[in-house]
């Protein structure tokens, strides 16, 4: 049977991240390990394109999540809040092998939701009177650990009597996102927390490619539930059991056993 225009569904994830290039521009959902579509970044791993200019809130952390493509040298340029617990970002942007530009988490998030709504630019107060409104903020650093490239200064205005900072919109070229629901028109929901930046990052992305735990037939969501609508998304990848089920924790904290009392 000839798969509906508004069948999504694409059957791998090697399929759906097929036309990703070298250069391209990547908004990835996630916040730390919460969220992260890992089975695409893996896909795109496998691929092998290079030079890739990645926007989200962190790089993943050493071995997971876009770690595993900062790692291998894909990345050349990173727009994040967030540095976290990737010691490898850390080293290659020190190294100057890696471009980074460090913005508020809040204005991130906005930036991604303007791209997402057709809104150019817009003003806001974060920033103002620091390097993110003055500019010189490094974004590369050369051998020597010398700044090379260095944020530019931004234009601000005055409203009301307070200052704001202008802030542009982002978009990329694609955008890898995951859902603990979806259907096959693309219509997303996300679980508690993990929803973090996979909205925004969607919206951001020319080609939104969705991984989701459970794939649903189209009218099974109840449309109040529904989170982020299929207009935003143009492929959906259903994940396995064992691809759903590989959600590790970041940083594990637990309790040592209880002291022994004495008796009395």
């Amino acid at each position: 049977m000839e798969r509906s225009r508004m069948d999504k569904v694409i059957a791998t994830a090697a399929e759906a991240v097929a036309d990703i290039g070298d250069r391209a521009s990547l908004a990835v959902g996630g916040f730390g390990l919460c969220g992260v579509p890992e089975t695409l970044i893996r896909a795109v791993h496998e691929r092998g394109p290079g030079g890739l200019r990645l926007v989200s809130n962190n790089c993943g952390v050493d071995g997971r999540g876009l770690g595993i493509l900062l790692a291998a040298g894909r990345v050349a340029r990173v727009t994040a809040s967030y540095v976290g617990e990737n010691k490898e970002f850390a080293r290659q942007y020190l190294a100057g092998e890696l471009e980074v530009e460090l913005i508020p988490q809040g204005t991130l998030a906005e930036r991604l939701r303007a791209g997402g709504v057709g809104v150019p630019a817009f003003y806001t107060p974060a920033g103002v009177g620091t390097q993110i409104a003055d500019g010189g903020l490094p974004w590369r650093h050369d051998a020597l650990g010398e700044v090379a490239v260095a944020s530019p200064r931004r234009e601000t205005r005055r409203f009301d009597g307070r200052e704001y900072v202008l802030e542009p919109a982002i978009t990329c070229d694609f955008a890898l996102v995951h859902a603990a629901r979806g259907d096959r028109h693309g219509n997303l929901v996300f679980r508690r927390s993990a929803a973090n930046f996979n909205p925004l990052a969607a919206m951001a992305g020319r080609v939104t490619i969705a991984e989701v735990e459970e794939l649903v037939e189209p009218g099974e969501l109840d449309p109040d539930q529904v989170h982020l609508p299929g207009v935003f998304v143009q492929r959906v990848v259903a994940l396995t059991p064992e691809q759903a089920a590989d959600k590790p924790v970041e940083r594990r904290t637990v309790t040592g056993p209880a002291p022994e009392r004495t008796p009395r």
